[in-house]
């Protein structure tokens, strides 16, 4: 079993990050941490106990990782994309249930890596890349413990429900379900890929932000 657990908005710094997400959802996010060794770092803001919006970015403080940023964001089409301003990116679901989910699904599933910031600790496997089907396919995360959504204020925002469109609708709803997420993300065949995230301001207005 798997759900939604958060969208992600990337951004080239959080200054344009946060400006982004309070231009549209009309609150600002909160400031959240660094992703020691992974180059990143992120603010958050609550969309009710069970879901949250993130945005990341690369932290300039740090050196530069190991390894590729999270989220294709050391990839040359996404800086590129980044430049003419911030956007959903990404989502990412949870599973209490991540081992099984591997085993599973065997190499698919992607290297589980071990991630923590401040008492936060969780473990996430992404997708090998190019086969995330344009971020159509989330990364699985597993919270070691409470999630960061609890421990967020309710920022009266609502993720009302995501969509997803694609060239090869069938293979992403497939993968989908493979991962138990068919009910969490309908997608739908399109000429272009895009995930799109349909929201409610804390006002009462419906706002849509869309990869693409």
């Amino acid at each position: 079993m798997a759900e939604i657990d958060h969208i992600v908005v990337g951004a080239r710094t959080l200054e344009e990050g946060a400006a982004f997400v309070e231009e549209h959802l009309g609150v600002k996010p909160r400031p959240g941490g660094v992703h020691a060794g992974f180059g990143t770092h992120n603010m958050l803001l609550g969309l009710g106990r069970a879901c949250y919006l993130e945005v990341i970015a690369p932290d300039p403080a740090q050196p530069e990782p190991e390894h590729p940023r999270l989220f294709d964001l050391d990839d040359p089409a996404m800086k590129l994309r980044l430049e003419a301003g911030p956007g959903l990116i990404a989502w990412v679901a949870r599973t209490p249930v991540m081992d099984a989910v591997v085993a599973r699904l065997g190499p698919r599933a992607g290297e589980v890596k071990s991630m923590s910031r401040g008492d936060l600790s969780w473990r996430m496997a992404f997708p090998p890349q190019r086969q995330d089907m344009d971020n159509l396919i989330p990364a699985l995360i597993q919270w070691q413990g409470e999630g960061a959504s609890a421990r967020l204020p309710d920022s009266h925002a609502r993720l009302l429900r995501l969509e997803g469109e694609h060239p090869e609708a069938d293979s992403v709803n497939a993968a989908l379900g493979e991962r138990g997420l068919e009910e969490a993300l309908k997608v739908r065949r399109s000429p272009h890929a895009r995930l799109v995230a349909r929201l409610r301001r804390p006002d009462g207005t419906e706002v849509t932000l869309s990869s693409g």
